[in-house]
């Protein structure tokens, strides 16, 4: 460590708040404090703003149309195409040789493609047109089960462009996820691969895909494979439905497909997320204000510029992927870097080796990472120029003050500011975070709400709390890039966001996310997590039914609870914790099996951290599962009154057999 680093770190240590870097509010995209008083004032009319940043074919009529709460509208009557929107008018202005996406691929020895604007809308036109040669129409719901090669936003941009919705399935889910979203979004086409590469090996992609596919229970018309792996492909015969991604390409190569007029409350694409009864919802996020929000959010929170080169390390099967390295990025005309690897491979700075590279302006990542970085050591930063950048983000999960520090430091070197950014799949982008050109950072708090949108934590009462103290995160107007509806279950849809603090006879609708959050006398919000059966495993959410389920489908086991645990790296880790059927043993071939099977169901991701076997659960009186014992349990929490239990004396039980796991 140098003494300028030696010093930097020193007056770190004790510090709670940051300025804004005086180099950065000097070119920031938002520097006005004034914007935070001018959207209040001006609601919800201001986010005529949002919209201003993109190209429509019919003006809208009216920003936002309340009339049927909570089923908002944004931007009625106006039409616009989000393919148009991320390509054409950036070819038509004269940038088409500027670089839309840079890739980069796992292997070291493979070369990196930079696809111009121009190049992009080509590929985009030649698959649109496949697609409406294999009979996608608008409105067809198209699945994507794709790793993160540039042939995913290609896709994703073609069915835009022809009005077909898409419904992108993480590469990670497994063979029975990716056929239940089928499943419920009705989608009788897919785009895979046939591989991808981690940690230096050729993965086999379209096996699972295929199994998959055995279990839709309609028929599938048609699948197009994409050959990632070439020579290092494992041989797979495409059926007769099954498509080459190249041919179609090729015979389509050089026509011109008009983008489809869209009605800004018309579908964009729907995207599953976990629930707390174990079924995926299926969130539906419509095209005027999805497009609108993502841009405006990244031009005023993520500062991009057309010029930048932009770099998010998040997979695009995620919300995250497609609103900041897919649509707004592009929609902005900037050029966004996608990478295929893992953080660590072959060695520990390949991130920090492409941000030096292609002279990367932002930075935008995961706590989970950075925790990772900060255990690997600052060494790995070190070695490389990163100068180039301007600003850093997180996402995904909170960040505790010392890996931001971390961060702040040894990333940014104490010039980038650092926004910490709470939002989820159904707002569709940010919602909270500083403005990095005008508000302070306080470490460890994401900050005040944005311009326009109004957050307030409350009690169990629904009454406001004081500074200082914690209650629930809620949203109480409408904006831009909320989820319209949940797919085909509008009932769901209010039962599950709009209930608990809305008042439906005083036409006040609130929405609750399931946060709990603190606040303090400046309106900076801390998000302290989940509140409801929803764990966040490095910044994945996950249902707790849904991993309960997969572990009581194997043979052998009676009843499964399981609960999220305090982790160093993930932040939180799944902890499960089986009782047996009689007779069963709770032997190392059974654990075996248990998390085998959630990997099935899942995805590795979604692996237990620890399965504890257990003659009980701690269950009340009425026989319901006390999930916040185990919780305290895992984390070696205090446990406080435990009189109410059914079976009190299991707890000990519990510990005990926790630490012969251990």
């Amino acid at each position: 460590m140098s003494t300028d680093d030696g010093e930097l770190e020193a007056s770190l240590e004790g510090r709670e708040e940051f300025e804004p870097p005086e180099a950065f509010v000097e070119g920031a995209n938002v520097t006005d404090e004034g914007i935070y008083e001018e959207f209040d004032e001006n609601w919800p009319e201001c986010w005529a703003a949002a919209a201003e940043l993109l190209d429509w074919y019919d003006d809208y009529d009216q920003v936002l149309d309340d009339s049927n709460e909570p089923f908002y509208e944004w931007f009625t009557d106006g039409t616009l195409n989000a393919s148009h929107n991320c390509l054409d008018r950036h070819v038509e202005a004269g940038r088409g040789e500027e670089v839309a996406i840079r890739w980069v691929g796992e292997p070291t020895d493979e070369a990196d493609r930079a696809i111009t604007y121009k190049e992009l809308r080509s590929e985009v036109n030649a698959f649109a047109a496949s697609l409406r040669d294999l009979g996608v129409g608008e409105d067809d719901v198209v699945t994507m089960h794709m790793p993160m090669i540039p042939e995913l936003p290609v896709a994703m941009l073609a069915c835009a462009r022809i009005g077909a919705p898409h419904s992108v399935v993480f590469a990670g889910f497994s063979a029975d996820a990716l056929a239940t979203r089928m499943n419920a979004a009705d989608s009788e086409y897919l785009v895979t691969a046939d591989g991808y590469y981690r940690r230096g090996d050729p993965l086999d992609h379209l096996e699972k895909a295929n199994d998959g596919l055995a279990g839709v229970s309609h028929e599938v018309s048609d699948v197009v494979v994409v050959d990632r792996l070439g020579d290092d492909g494992f041989g797979h015969d495409l059926a007769d439905n099954q498509h080459d991604y190249a041919s179609l390409v090729s015979e389509h190569e050089g026509e011109t497909v008009e983008p489809v007029a869209r009605d800004a409350e018309d579908m964009l694409f729907l995207m599953y997320t976990s629930g707390t009864t174990g079924e995926p919802k299926g969130v539906k996020h419509a095209t005027g204000g999805y497009l609108s929000w993502v841009s405006w959010t990244s031009q005023t929170v993520l500062d991009v510029e057309a010029d930048d080169t932009y770099f998010c390390t998040a997979d695009i099967g995620w919300i995250t992927g497609h609103s900041y390295i897919v649509y707004g990025p592009l929609a902005l005309g900037a050029t966004t870097v996608m990478y295929e690897g893992t953080p660590d491979f072959p060695e520990r700075d390949r991130l920090w080796e492409i941000v030096e590279a292609y002279e990367a302006d932002q930075f935008y990542t995961a706590p989970t990472a950075i925790r990772s970085f900060m255990k690997w050591g600052s060494e790995y930063p070190e070695r490389h120029d990163l100068s180039s950048l301007r600003l850093l983000g997180t996402v995904g999960e909170p960040i505790n003050p010392r890996p931001w520090k971390w961060y702040y430091q040894h990333v940014g070197g104490g010039e980038c500011p650092v926004v910490d950014t709470w939002w989820q799949t159904e707002t569709g982008g940010m919602m909270v975070t500083t403005l990095p050109g005008i508000r302070k950072m306080k470490p460890g708090s994401a900050g005040p709400a944005l311009p326009g949108v109004d957050v307030r934590i409350l009690d169990s009462a629904g009454e406001q709390v004081d500074p200082g103290e914690a209650g629930y995160l809620t949203v109480h107007k409408p904006w831009p890039g909320m989820l319209r509806t949940l797919y085909k279950n509008d009932e769901r849809f209010v039962e599950e966001y709009w209930s608990e603090y809305s008042d439906e006879d005083a036409g006040e609708w609130v929405y609750f996310p399931e946060d709990g959050a603190g606040i303090d006398d400046e309106d900076y919000i801390t998000v302290l997590g989940r509140v409801d059966d929803v764990m966040n495993v490095s910044g994945h959410r996950i249902g707790t039914a849904e991993v309960e389920n997969a572990i009581v489908g194997v043979e052998g086991v009676a009843e499964a609870a399981v609960v999220g645990g305090e982790h160093e790296t993930k932040g939180e880790a799944v902890y499960a914790y089986v009782t047996t059927e009689e007779g069963q043993e709770g032997t190392d071939d059974l654990r075996k099996r248990a998390v085998e099977s959630v990997e099935d169901a899942i995805g590795p991701f979604a692996r237990p951290e620890e399965v504890v076997f257990t003659p009980d659960l701690p269950k009340t009186r009425s026989g319901k599962i006390m999930r916040r014992l185990l919780e305290d349990i895992a984390n070696d929490d205090d446990l406080g009154d435990t009189s109410t239990l059914r079976n009190p004396g299991i707890v000990e039980d519990i510990q005990q057999h926790e630490q012969a796991t251990d």
